[in-house]
């Protein structure tokens, strides 16, 4: 072999090196990132897939390792830049405290890296493995109402279809054998994401085509939602023609699965009806560089990565310090004008929010009935202590005693800006007991009704050096007199309830 060939030869070291150096250091200052989604693979039902997502790929990997071997790497800085994003978009969940951010966000770091180093025709040649990655990442909660919602509305359609009257209100439903919900574990998230995760690894292996690796994936997730609706309405009736013997407690869960795995055997089975030979191209190994040149490169690039890696975190620890010694002093809303007096709260409901910094509530009354008002504040948030998320709730569903039956929205006049109204049943109270809810959010001065917005109006507060503080406001009244009484008291009342939060936060 001549010594110009010998110098062509790829040479994987310094690629290598480089990317346990800079896999060790995102594992530095990402650990609680990492630590955290780990934790609900171990713990989470739902997510207990993203244990086995990593070995796959790395087996998925492994089994391109001879057309890689001739492959040389070749370094790209341009890669940086996406990759720059991605710990921006972590800064942003991580003052936030969005797991899904932050996972996804650490997921392209890590794939990013890896093709910065390594360069572009090693990354298309590990596409898929590294795009697989993603499904590690715990995510999906947000689809629950929709996907719940849409069981409700099929269950309650193939009853009516059947022949057996249904009174349904929300997520619950009353025939005459018996009362059901739709809970979370009725959604069918379960079953979409594990299909969803399965379907796309059996397309990649079994189809060469992107047509039908697609047409594939698209049926592994149109496949669950029906199977779903489907085991839903079957696990009613047959615990209604059973008189609520069979398919009752954790039964129906059980049934569920078996039917699940039924349906997904024979989608694949159905599947293979159109599977492609395995394909024999290689990796490109056109154009081939000095491996002395990309050697030069790595060093240099990974130095940059290294920098771009530690800014985020870096950042985010400085940003938090702008809080540090505060202290929250959220004095008692007093009425404002003649009309309305501080009154003993009638009802002992409250919304659940979990580990507010602060908290307030009352109750006011005038001749027209009574108001309550239910104030969550909170300061310096993480991931145990934050105002926007699924567990702050109004009634948790498996409240026993209250129940959500509507959601809708309003305009709160005093504040003039649309609210969340709800309405809530008292099942254990008298016949028909019914309450209207108003709530919102403020976050540093500003208002909104929307998550997603709330999450942006912190992460920008935080930004600007502003801090976190935000609260949830909570308005409710009994519905026979809320549509009158609500907006009477957000208009009296509003300005001094913005106030008092305005002037919660003290250093």
């Amino acid at each position: 072999m001549s010594s110009q060939e010998a110098c062509r030869q790829p040479d994987w070291k310094p690629a290598l090196l480089g990317l346990v150096l800079l896999f060790s250091w995102i594992v530095y200052w990402y650990w609680g990132t990492l630590e955290a989604m780990a934790q609900i693979w171990w713990r989470s039902e739902t997510y207990a897939h993203g244990l086995v997502v990593p070995p796959i790929a790395l087996w998925l990997v492994w089994r391109r390792r001879n057309d890689l071997a001739a492959v040389q790497p070749r370094p790209a800085a341009w890669f940086a830049l996406p990759l720059a994003g991605f710990v921006f978009c972590w800064l942003l969940g991580e003052l936030t405290a969005v797991n899904a951010a932050t996972q996804f966000s650490v997921i392209g770091i890590i794939v990013l890296t890896i093709v910065s180093l390594t360069g572009p025709v090693v990354g298309r040649a590990l596409a898929f493995p590294l795009l697989f990655l993603f499904f590690s990442v715990p995510i999906g909660d947000f689809l629950l109402p929709q996907l719940m919602e849409w069981t409700a509305d099929f269950t309650v359609l193939a009853l009516r279809l059947t022949g057996i009257p249904v009174f349904r209100e929300g997520q619950n439903f009353v025939i005459p054998s018996g009362s059901w919900s739709v809970v979370e574990a009725c959604s069918g998230i379960r079953y979409l994401i594990a299909s969803l995760t399965v379907g796309t690894l059996y397309a990649y292996l079994t189809y060469n085509s992107l047509k039908r690796r697609l047409a594939f994936i698209g049926v592994a997730l149109l496949v669950p939602v029906v199977a779903n609706w489907l085991r839903a309405y079957l696990i009613v009736m047959l615990g209604h023609l059973s008189g609520n013997k069979l398919a009752a407690g954790a039964d129906h869960l059980i049934y569920g699965w078996i039917f699940f795995g039924i349906v997904i055997a024979t989608m694949f089975m159905i599947g293979m009806r159109w599977a492609e030979p395995a394909p024999t191209n290689r990796a490109d190994t056109s154009h081939p560089a000095e491996a002395g040149d990309n050697a030069k490169k790595t060093w240099p690039i990974a130095l940059l990565l290294a920098a771009l890696i530690a800014a985020g975190p870096v950042y985010e620890i400085h940003l938090r310090q702008v809080n540090a010694g505060a202290t929250i002093k959220l004095a008692p809303i007093e009425p404002a004008g003649g009309s309305w007096q501080t009154v003993p709260s009638p009802i002992d409901w409250q919304p659940r929010f979990l580990n507010p910094s602060a908290e307030e509530r009352a109750a006011y009354g005038n001749q027209a009935g009574w108001v309550g008002l239910y104030i969550a504040y909170y300061q310096n948030q993480d991931y145990e202590n934050k105002l926007v998320t699924s567990t702050n709730v109004l009634v948790a569903s498996n409240d026993q005693r209250w129940q959500m039956v509507a959601a809708t929205s309003a305009l709160a006049p005093g504040i003039e800006h649309p609210v969340r109204q709800a309405e809530l049943l008292n099942r254990q109270g008298a016949a028909d007991d019914r309450y209207i809810v108003w709530q919102w959010y403020w976050i540093d001065g500003h208002l909104t009704s929307s998550d997603i917005k709330a999450k942006w109006l912190t992460a920008w507060a935080m930004l600007s050096g502003h801090g976190d503080d935000s609260a949830a406001v909570v308005l409710f009244a009994p519905k026979t007199y809320a549509s009158s009484i609500l907006p009477s008291f957000a208009e009296a009342q509003g300005a001094e309830i913005l106030r008092r939060l305005a002037e919660a936060r003290r250093k």
